[in-house]
């Protein structure tokens, strides 16, 4: 399940609970004869259906629906209106749906911040307006609730974000992973052809890697593939992105890149690991292909193979080398 749709299935169900709660607590009111109270819960209960009813409206953009805060913010809005101008001493305990529901639904920041907003006015009243005693045990019982809520959702974000982020690393060298530089790729493919900029790409391979591995181990093959990893992030520049193959291999976005500068940079690659003092297995060199973006290239298979076959190439005619694929000359 995708992190909208989990979305979309947690605010209809959590829009969905509160209005029948709410409707319910309506209904036990206007049982009593307390229209007041009845009225106030039906207009809730009218805006905790509007919002179930925008959730399945923009269910495909549930990350960034903004109705929802002004559903929410209409909410407190009314309840501590109600509050000020009603004397029903049972009132006070509707917030506490209301702020589980601002942290349910809202980025955890826009919650929390709502959720004061109602908060502390409606201490100030309950301070003013009942025993000390009643008063600070309800209070107690308002901003414990909403920091027991605060705590669930952002232990489930961090949850969520860790695992993401599993999701799109490599665990022994730190960088991207493969699943994540299509995506990655498409876009800038999307952006150079939106702007005209130029994006250039690199595919390197450690020379002898299977060598490397069957001499000293695989523990000691793992730790050359994590200090390359530093090291190529020390050497390419602010904007471009690495990313961790099979078989040692690598891959370089280099965005708004001419073929002279991916030259540039791929030499300077080259010279910079053939130079480097390796810990356990010393002297280690890489084979680069690098290619730039043509007019034809507008999808990512295009791109990596182009720049394959150059790493190919340039593993051919000799390790610790670099060989340029061209593609089609963009007219401009």
């Amino acid at each position: 399940m995708t992190e909208t749709r989990l979305r979309t299935w947690t605010h209809a169900f959590g829009y969905g609970l509160a209005c029948v709660f709410i409707f319910m607590l309506a209904m036990q009111n206007l049982r009593y004869g307390f229209y007041e109270l009845f009225y106030l819960a039906a207009g809730m209960a009218v805006l905790t259906f509007a919002g179930a009813v925008y959730t399945v409206i923009c269910r495909r953009h549930q990350l960034s629906a903004p109705g929802h805060l002004i559903i929410l913010a209409g909410l407190n809005s009314g309840l501590l209106a109600a509050l000020l101008s009603m004397d029903a001493p049972g009132i006070s305990h509707w917030a506490m749906p209301l702020v589980v529901l601002n942290l349910l639904i809202l980025p955890l920041r826009q919650g929390l911040a709502l959720s004061l907003l109602l908060l502390v006015p409606m201490s100030v009243v309950l301070l003013l307006g009942r025993a000390s005693a009643e008063a600070l045990t309800i209070i107690s019982g308002l901003f414990l609730l909403m920091a027991v809520a605060s705590l669930y959702i952002w232990h489930y974000d961090h949850m969520a974000q860790s695992a993401e982020d599993l999701a799109i690393t490599d665990p022994v060298t730190g960088a991207h992973n493969a699943r994540f530089l299509d995506e990655t790729l498409q876009k800038e493919i999307s952006r150079a052809i939106a702007t005209g900029h130029c994006l250039s790409v690199i595919n390197l391979r450690i020379d002898y890697a299977d060598d490397i591995s069957d001499l000293h181990g695989r523990d000691q093959a793992q730790v050359l593939l994590r200090n390359m990893t530093e090291h190529l992030f020390g050497v390419i520049r602010a904007g471009d992105t690495l990313y961790t193959l099979k078989d040692a291999e690598f891959f370089l976005i280099l965005p708004f890149t001419p073929e002279e500068g991916v030259r540039v940079i791929a030499e300077r690659i080259r010279r910079t690991i053939a130079e480097h003092q390796w810990p356990v297995v010393g002297r280690v060199t890489v084979s680069l292909g690098c290619t730039t973006r043509g007019s034809g290239d507008t999808r990512t298979d295009t791109l990596r193979k182009r720049a394959h076959q150059a790493m190919e190439e340039a593993s051919r005619r000799g390790a610790n080398s670099v060989w340029f694929s061209p593609g089609e000359t963009i007219t401009t």
